[in-house]
C-alpha cells in the first residue's frame, strides 16, 4: 500500500495536496515567461539599475551616444542573426569588416567614393558567397569554415594594404559626401542610427513575413524535414551568408566614413561582440528560432552594459566579466525553454 493510501485509510479522508508548493504547471509557466520575455525583462532591469546609480545614464545625450556606438555592431549582428537562425555560425565578420573598411577608404581617393563603395561591396559579397558555397553547397561545418575564413580574410587585408594603415586625404575629409554615412544626421538623428534602424526593419520583414524567412526557420529547426518538404537547403544557407556579408559591407561604410581612415585590424574582436549581441537577443545557437528585433535589443543591452559600467567608473575588463555572465544566463534560459524546466535532473 502506498503512503497516500495509508494516510487515507488512517484518517478516513484523502490527504489534500500542499497548495503552497509550486506545481509543474507553475514552473513551466515561469520557464515560458523567462525564455520568451526574459530579454525584455533583463533590459528593463539593467536600465533601471544603472539609472538609479548614474544621473547621466538615462539622459538623451547618453542614450544617443550608446545607439551611435552600437550601430556598427548592430548592423553586423542583423546579418549574423539570419545565419544563426538557419543553424550555422559566421565568425568571419570581424576580419571581413577590416577588409571592407580598408578597401573603401583606400579606393575613395583612387577612384572616387561611389565607385569605391561599389567595388568594396562586390568584394565583400564575393567573400560571403565563398562562405555560403562552402557551408551551404559543400555542407562543411560552419564553425570550421568561418574560423578559417577569419584568418584568410585578415591575411587578404594585409596583402591588399601592404601592411599599412590607410586614410582619406585630409584636404578632402571635410568636403567629401562620403562622410554623411558616419558623421551626418537627418532631423538631428545620427545617420548610423538611421541606417541601423532601417536595415533592422527591412530584414525583420524579410525574415518574418516572406517565404524565404519561413525557409530559413525550417532549415534551422529541422534540416532533414526541410529537405523532404522540398526546401533547397543549400540555396537557403548560401543566401544567409550573402545577407551577412552585405550587412558587413554596410558596417564598413559607416566605420570608414566615421573615422575617415582604417587600421588593418580594425575589426578584430568584433565577431565575438556581434555573436554576444545575437545570443543576448535570444536567438538560439541550435537554430530554428530568433528574431531581428530581439537582436536589436540584445545589441542595445550589450552597449548599455558597457556604457553603464564606464559611467560608474568600473575598470574596462569588468565589461567582459559582466557580459560573460549575461551571455551564460541567456543561453541557460534558451535551453531551459526548450526542455521545459530550469534545471536538468542529475543522473
Amino acid at each position: 500500500m502506498s503512503r497516500v493510501e495509508t494516510e487515507t485509510a488512517a484518517s478516513g479522508k484523502p490527504k489534500e495536496a500542499d497548495e503552497s508548493a509550486p506545481g509543474p504547471d507553475t514552473n513551466r509557466t515561469l520557464v515560458q515567461i523567462l525564455s520568451s520575455q526574459g530579454i525584455l525583462i533583463a533590459f528593463g532591469l539593467f536600465m533601471l539599475g544603472f539609472g538609479l546609480f548614474s544621473e547621466r545614464f538615462l539622459s538623451l545625450e547618453n542614450m544617443e551616444s550608446v545607439l551611435r556606438s552600437s550601430a556598427i555592431i548592430g548592423v553586423m549582428a542583423l546579418g549574423v542573426t539570419v545565419v544563426v537562425i538557419s543553424g550555422n555560425l559566421d565568425l568571419s565578420v570581424g576580419s571581413m569588416l577590416s577588409f571592407g573598411t580598408v578597401m573603401v577608404v583606400d579606393l575613395h581617393d583612387k577612384i572616387g567614393a561611389a565607385p569605391g563603395i561599389a567595388v568594396m561591396m562586390a568584394a565583400v559579397l564575393a567573400l560571403g558567397c565563398v562562405n555560403g558555397f562552402l557551408v551551404g553547397i559543400l555542407r562543411l561545418n560552419s564553425l570550421i569554415v568561418t574560423l578559417g575564413m577569419l584568418s584568410a580574410i585578415q591575411g587578404l587585408t594585409l596583402i591588399y594594404s601592404g601592411g599599412k594603415n590607410v586614410d582619406i586625404d585630409p584636404s578632402s575629409q571635410d568636403t567629401t559626401w562620403f562622410k554623411v554615412f558616419g558623421r551626418g544626421d537627418i532631423a538631428g538623428l545620427d545617420m548610423p542610427i538611421i541606417l541601423f534602424g532601417l536595415l533592422a526593419v527591412i530584414l525583420h520583414c524579410i525574415v518574418a513575413y516572406t517565404a524565404f524567412g519561413r525557409r530559413v526557420y525550417a532549415v534551422g529547426g529541422n534540416p532533414t524535414a526541410a529537405v523532404f518538404s522540398g526546401i533547397r537547403r543549400g540555396r537557403v544557407v548560401f543566401s544567409t551568408y550573402v545577407i551577412s556579408s552585405f550587412c558587413v559591407g554596410v558596417a564598413a561604410i559607416i566605420l570608414g566614413s566615421r573615422v575617415m581612415g582604417s587600421q588593418n585590424n580594425v575589426g578584430q574582436g568584433y565577431e565575438l561582440l556581434v555573436l554576444a549581441g545575437v545570443i543576448l537577443g535570444g536567438t538560439s545557437l541550435l537554430g530554428g528560432s530568433g528574431s531581428i528585433f530581439e537582436t536589436v535589443i540584445g545589441v542595445l543591452i550589450l552597449g548599455f552594459i558597457q556604457n553603464g559600467l564606464l559611467l560608474l567608473s568600473y575598470p574596462y575588463y569588468t565589461q567582459w566579466i559582466v557580459t560573460w555572465f549575461v551571455i551564460i544566463l541567456a543561453v541557460w534560459l534558451d535551453i531551459a525553454g526548450k526542455r521545459g524546466r530550469l534545471f536538468s535532473p542529475i543522473a
